[in-house]
């Protein structure tokens, strides 16, 4: 079962990156999901990097400050904030909301017939649902990374001047001095390998999903299961290759 899932999501991965290569893509449409899906998920993705920046400054602040690294808290709540928690987070909390969303629309799509619909009047459902959803995930993931990482690295710096008053500007010196282009870089090299994984997993199980109102329940656990799964397993092996 998962191998063979496996193998259909790399089948319609291909199919897409052909039609994309050929220029066949529905503008319109990528536009409307890439709205959809950044818009859906941006509050709680800042939310969660804004209450994790926070808890990470916490956690260290303190210890920093009685060893005499002060200078070190703002490049190390960055770096975390920026490597992994900004593009791990973010990517979690689109597929948790947006790739759902994706999943149960498609999946109702499926079982209602309008699947077969489509094929009847020769519109092929890669074109219309997963390529639009492919690259409006790989445009909106790092988007909402960047603004994530802002706000994570900003709710740091506000909870370090509060709890053990770090002055912000030697804060935001650390953040400069310690944060390099690299880090940015993969990060949103990450952020757009995870929305490719987010619009991918969860629209296959769509498109897999036959029955009725119980399968769509059981498709969209599935999704959220295989999207988490599937982050943290990249998130490693991309990690192993940027900064082993």
């Amino acid at each position: 079962m998962i191998i063979e899932f496996i193998g259909f999501c790399i089948i319609k991965l291909f199919e897409a990156v052909k039609k994309i290569i050929k220029g066949e893509i529905n503008f319109k449409n990528t536009l409307i999901q890439a709205a959809v899906i950044g818009y859906d998920s941006l509050s709680i993705s800042l939310i969660i990097c804004l209450v994790a920046g926070a808890v990470l400054s916490m956690q260290v602040a303190e210890r920093f400050i009685l060893s005499g690294a002060d200078a070190y808290v703002g490049g190390l709540v960055s770096i975390a904030i920026i490597r992994e928690i900004a593009p791990v987070f973010a990517s979690l909390a689109i597929g948790a909301r947006a790739g759902t969303a994706i999943t149960a629309e498609i999946g109702n799509m499926g079982v209602t017939e309008q699947l077969d619909a489509l094929k009847t009047l020769k519109v092929d459902p890669v074109e219309y649902l997963l390529i639009p959803r492919l690259i409006a995930g790989v445009i909106v993931v790092p988007l909402v990374t960047i603004l994530a990482e802002l706000i994570g690295i900003i709710g740091g710096m506000f909870v370090a001047d509060a709890t053990v008053k770090l002055h912000p500007s030697l804060f935001i010196n650390s953040v400069w001095l310690y944060t390099d282009t690299d880090d940015i870089r993969a990060s949103l090299i990450k952020a757009a390998v995870f929305g490719v994984l987010v619009t991918l997993i969860c629209t296959c199980h769509g498109l897999r999903t036959t029955g009725g109102a119980k399968e769509i329940g059981i498709a969209t656990t599935n999704a959220a299961i295989w999207t988490a799964v599937t982050i943290l397993l990249f998130d490693l092996l991309l990690s192993w290759i940027f900064f082993a």
